[in-house]
């Protein structure tokens, strides 16, 4: 079941990529890059958190990182 699921996503991704290509001009090479970087960044998030849903989401990776910063400005 897995599987089927990030094939799903797979191919929302690909339709999404694909039609917002289709959208910038081609000299925008830059824009490309990043499109396809963010992209890929976005599918693999979603994959991983389809075969291991105990890994903690974005949130909890900032708040992990920024909770020692605000300790230290509370005081």
């Amino acid at each position: 079941m897995n599987w089927v699921q990030a094939a799903g996503i797979t191919l929302i991704v690909v339709l999404v990529v694909l039609y917002e290509r289709t959208q910038l001009l081609p000299d925008q090479k830059k824009e490309k890059i990043t499109l396809g970087v963010l992209s890929f960044l976005g599918w693999s998030l979603a994959v991983l958190l389809v075969f291991f849903p105990q890994v903690p989401g974005p949130n909890e990776v900032v708040e992990m990182i920024f909770k020692p910063l605000t300790q230290l400005l509370e005081e």
